[in-house]
């Protein structure tokens, strides 16, 4: 929590595209911790360029023609799969590195269901119960914490680390959550997922954001009430300083980096949020724990975009050199960083490159990026009007790519089962670069793992591992976490109800206090009482979890 400032603070920053492993009946060698005796950093920066392995790390080197920042990070490998899957999905994997569980797909922060676990899968959280997140610990011993995305911040990764739900598609819910956990500075997108459906936000630069709310609650008023700043432009969070802020710089996703020149220019990049994030986060003297995600790599990789892949990863490398650059100069930080899973199977070769591949230049590689001017996305959303002709103004314009008759008859076949963007970028990746993909979902190979300041795990680790080495590397434990916020109400008590009169906003009666469910506060004898975490329903199994705190304050046993 933000509390007093200082200069100059330690800390540990863990960086990488996240993924979720789940214990199963391999035998665990080489445990991280057989290696190091590790000792206690200040702070932690989690940092997740989701979606991607080491293809796009040498892609990415010969088009920006240097060493990236990651490449200066003692490197190792990371399992990925998921409870109930070999190839797995961003909110389990997100969970496995925040929590240190595995769990099924679109789980954020609960345990896994059983009825379809992996062969030999032993599930190590009950069912669809709350476990506690790295940032929870964080919090707990005092910390400021920080969640950084370049997506909706209720999107499935930046979503585990602060939200205990079932479905990943619940926006709404889990915004509830973000809010309610109290989070100190939180960027990225989602804005409308702060507003009632039945009002507006106009913004510093003129834009009006519709909302999305339906239960009636405005998050964005709550946010100011605890005494958060918010900021909606660059300019806005360059004015920023110190305190508790939430950034929103669009209504949904923010714009990927290579276009926001052209889409979006009140929005900061990656590299600008982490820097004002530490910026702010450093002066608590407790330290802090921060989670980045460059979540656009992996859109790149679903579109088979090459050039969106490449130039958003290199923008999440920019983001890791500003946190290198503090710990290095803090000298007592940990900075790790990992994908969550890779995403499209990028690889350097295809089928046309399969006679004379090893005559492949740097030319060959590099040019027909560099030429590239944006995304895919953008070449189309740059079109004139949705005829042929116009498509192939807009790639000539953009990509300086003329489009063949040829291409033109894949893409329009390709287009209307997986639409246009991604018909767009596959044919030319295939037709005119040395790029190949192999599918537009998700890969379940091991990932690397990027690290420096801290005792780095060597050989094969498991993705749950991350969030426990970011957790031991400052001193707080995710067990004790999850045992003092979620308790099981039935395993203490059944004398309680849960008031469904509003259904969008249900209340736990307990012991003649008022707990409302994704809150952290309850009301008793008139009076509002703020409790550590939040209180979890978890609707599929009915079960309701509240922290030993409020149980302590009602003297229920």
């Amino acid at each position: 929590m933000l509390k007093k400032w200082k200069k100059s603070i330690g800390v540990a920053v863990v960086t990488g595209c996240l993924l979720l492993a789940a214990t199963n009946g391999f035998a665990k060698k080489n445990h991280w911790k057989d290696f190091h005796q590790f000792k206690n950093v200040k702070n932690a920066i989690v940092m997740i360029p989701d979606g991607c392995d080491e293809t796009v790390q040498t892609v990415a080197r010969w088009y920006k023609g240097e060493d990236l920042a990651v490449d200066q990070m003692l490197p190792g490998t990371v399992k990925v799969h998921m409870a109930n899957s070999v190839i797995p999905g961003s909110a389990a994997a997100a969970t496995s590195f925040a929590t240190g569980h595995k769990t099924t797909v679109r789980f954020l922060g609960v345990g896994p269901r059983t009825e379809d676990l992996l062969t030999g899968m032993e599930p190590t959280a009950a069912p669809y119960a709350p476990i506690a997140s790295v940032i929870e610990a964080a919090q707990r011993a005092g910390k400021a914490t920080g969640i950084i995305s370049t997506s909706r911040v209720t999107h499935a990764t930046p979503a585990a680390f602060a939200v205990h739900i079932h479905d990943r598609g619940m926006d709404n819910e889990i915004m509830e959550h973000m809010v309610y956990n109290n989070v100190d500075v939180v960027f990225g997108g989602g804005a409308r997922h702060l507003i009632p459906t039945d009002e507006s936000y106009t913004t510093s630069f003129g834009a009006t954001w519709s909302g999305k709310r339906t239960d009636g609650e405005n998050l964005m008023e709550v946010l100011k009430e605890r005494g958060y700043q918010f900021v909606d432009s660059k300019d806005q969070l360059e004015s920023i300083t110190s305190g508790k802020v939430w950034g929103m710089f669009d209504d949904s996703h923010m714009q990927p980096d290579m276009d926001r020149q052209y889409f979006a220019t009140h929005e900061p990049s990656l590299a600008e949020m982490v820097e004002k994030a530490i910026e702010i986060l450093s002066q608590d003297e407790d330290g802090f724990l921060l989670m980045v995600e460059g979540s656009q790599v992996d859109w790149a990789g679903h579109n088979n975009d090459p050039i969106y892949m490449v130039t958003d990863f290199i923008a999440f490398d920019d983001a890791v050199k500003v946190a290198t650059d503090f710990a290095e100069e803090d000298e007592e930080t940990i900075v790790m960083a990992y994908p969550d899973h890779n995403t499209g199977g990028m690889k350097i070769g295809h089928y046309n490159t399969a006679v004379g591949y090893t005559e492949t230049k740097i030319e060959d590689l590099v040019e027909p990026l560099k030429n590239m001017k944006t995304t895919a996305n953008g070449v189309v959303a740059m079109m004139a009007d949705d005829s042929d002709q116009a498509l192939k103004d807009s790639v000539k314009e953009n990509w300086n790519i003329t489009l063949s008759d040829d291409d033109l008859a894949e893409i329009n076949q390709l287009a209307p089962s997986v639409g246009l963007s991604y018909a767009l970028a596959r044919v030319i990746s295939e037709n005119h670069t040395v790029i190949g993909w192999t599918t537009h979902g998700h890969n379940g190979e091991t990932v690397p793992l990027w690290m420096t300041g801290y005792p780095a795990p060597r050989g094969l680790i498991d993705n749950t591992d991350l969030a426990k080495i970011a957790a031991d590397a400052i001193g707080v434990s995710l067990d004790k976490t999850t045992d003092n916020l979620y308790v099981d109400l039935d395993s203490v008590t059944h004398n309680y109800n849960i008031d469904m009169t509003d259904e969008a906003n249900p209340v736990l009666l307990l012991a003649g206090a008022q707990l409302p469910i994704s809150k952290d506060y309850m009301i008793k004898d008139g009076r509002t009482i703020q409790l550590p975490g939040l209180t979890v329903y978890a609707p599929m199994t009915g079960k309701v979890y509240v922290s030993k705190f409020a149980l302590r304050t009602l003297r229920v046993k």
